[in-house]
């Protein structure tokens, strides 16, 4: 994702959570980033109706071999069983269609139109790159290519091979899907994208985008057109 520095908090663009296993590697847990954007919230509630096997999970998040570059399975051990996708009752004014974030319990929804919504589990920004508000999805894309910003590079020499942009790919840190999120036709620097990194899963990592695991991400995209209304929930 691009920052756009007329659209952010000097003191906190450009963020990066570089958590990854091995220090100095770029990988999809490096450059997540955003910034401090303020906006305005609504509180919403659910509670969940069923639940999931670790058997069933690993058919949900088992490889996607037909892919550009095949998804490998996720390791579901990885993975809280509270943040595996369900459906559960949530009680809301939203229209179905529409995607909460709830980054304090770190799930988002779908609403869907019985009274339920399907829920998801999700990083989500860390302390301090929490934001909250009414967004749309501007536009969406699959294998997205990467272009850290100028900030980053300055301060992280290594990602410069990429100024021109990272392809798409397993390694490239928006993953096999996003979905821009927009406001008042501006790009907000945030995004929902395709994590393959179950351990990120329930945790705080980014600078404020949202990540669902890749077979979640594919899941929520092909359900969710441009245009569709985003809530993101004060944490």
């Amino acid at each position: 994702m691009i920052i756009d520095g007329g659209n952010a908090d000097a003191g906190k663009m450009d963020e990066v959570a570089l958590i990854g296993h091995r220090a100095g590697l770029l990988n999809r847990r490096s450059f997540l980033v955003g910034s401090a954007v303020g906006l305005g919230g609504l509180g919403l509630a659910g509670c969940t109706t069923d639940g999931m096997s670790l058997a069933e999970a690993a058919k949900i998040y088992g490889p996607v071999p037909e892919e550009k570059f095949p998804i490998p399975a996720v390791d579901v051990s990885k993975v809280d069983p509270k943040y595996y996708r369900r459906t559960v009752r949530y009680e809301t004014k939203e229209a179905p269609g529409t995607i909460i974030v709830d980054p304090g319990n770190y799930y988002v929804y779908r609403v869907e139109d019985d009274g339920s919504a399907t829920r998801y589990g999700a990083n989500v920004g860390r302390d301090g790159f929490r934001w909250s508000g009414d967004a749309y999805i501007g536009r969406k894309a699959e294998w997205a290519t990467w272009t850290p910003p100028k900030e980053m590079i300055k301060r992280q020499p290594e990602a410069a091979k990429y100024a021109r942009g990272m392809p798409g790919g397993l390694e490239n840190p928006l993953g096999a899907r996003t979905l821009y999120l927009y406001q008042n036709g501006a790009y907000t620097l945030y995004t929902i994208y395709a994590s393959s990194d179950p351990e990120s899963i329930g945790n705080g990592i980014t600078s404020g985008c949202v990540g669902l695991l890749s077979q979640d991400m594919m899941h929520l995209y092909s359900r969710t057109p441009v245009k569709t209304k985003v809530v993101v929930l004060p944490a």
